[in-house]
């Protein structure tokens, strides 16, 4: 049975933490990612010392940087600086408790040249190998973003699958919204092999508006098909912010047959 997973708040921590303990949920912190906080090196080991006040899920992930975080740049210094942040995220991860980081594929899908395609792929074996021998307890996960298909994303998973801390982080919404111009049976079948995480929220089908679950127009009953079929052992972050839409989307999911309590 999957886990499931939402985004804590410390201003909403008391009602998170008992919504955690009645459905069994883990938490995905979204507090780290920003460049800015990871420089407060004082602002972020206090949010971290805040959170263990709390009796924690036992299982919790985090997101790590995704500003600008290109390890595939043509230049030099733009390299250095995604290399840092990695690093910065992971660290913080591994502080924070988290068994998982998740880092997004950002490449600009606009680009379609044979060459670029290559340079990505290539650029994020290198770098991703290194990074996942280096972390062996750590499990990184890389996320689908603007992607308009998932042949790039499931290219560099054949490389780095041999790595048993690598995952792919399936972004449901990302592909309904970004991505609509392939097929949602497609992107299933194209990355299932490699998803280890997820991240759901409705939308309108071209936004990603992180709506409440069964608040937008995505079909919720054919993801449960899916789920079934293909997502049944993957961690789950119902990625919405607030504990009124993450009531709802429980609920939701909860009546849909899909939250393992």
């Amino acid at each position: 049975m999957s886990r499931f997973l939402i985004i804590p708040e410390l201003t909403n921590i008391e009602e998170q933490l008992a919504l955690a303990e009645k459905y069994n949920l883990g938490f995905e912190y979204n507090d780290y990612f920003s460049p800015k906080m990871l420089d407060d090196e004082a602002k972020l080991q206090h949010t971290i010392d805040e959170y263990k006040k709390y009796d924690l899920p036992n299982y919790c992930t985090c997101h790590g940087d995704f500003f600008d975080v290109l390890v595939f740049s043509e230049d030099r210094l733009i390299r250095e600086i995604a290399d840092k942040r990695i690093r910065q995220s992971i660290d913080t991860a591994r502080k924070a408790g988290a068994k998982a980081v998740v880092f997004h594929t950002n490449y600009e899908p606009a680009l379609t040249a044979d060459t670029y395609i290559k340079n990505w792929t290539d650029c994020n074996e290198e770098y991703f190998s290194g990074i996942l021998k280096e972390n062996p307890g750590m499990n990184i996960y890389i996320e689908n973003m603007f992607d308009r298909s998932p042949y790039m994303l499931k290219g560099l998973s054949e490389r780095l699958e041999k790595y048993s801390n690598f995952g792919v982080c399936f972004d449901y919404a990302h592909a309904m919204s970004f991505g609509r111009s392939t097929d949602i049976n497609d992107w299933v079948k194209a990355l299932a092999p490699y998803i280890k995480h997820m991240h759901i929220n409705d939308n309108d089908l071209e936004n990603d508006l992180h709506l409440a679950i069964g608040d937008g127009k995505i079909d919720w009953n054919v993801f449960a098909k899916y789920y079934e079929k293909y997502f049944c052992k993957s961690t789950i972050l119902i990625e919405v912010s607030g504990i009124e839409k993450q009531r709802r989307s429980v609920k939701f999911l909860e009546s849909k047959g899909m939250l393992g309590l």
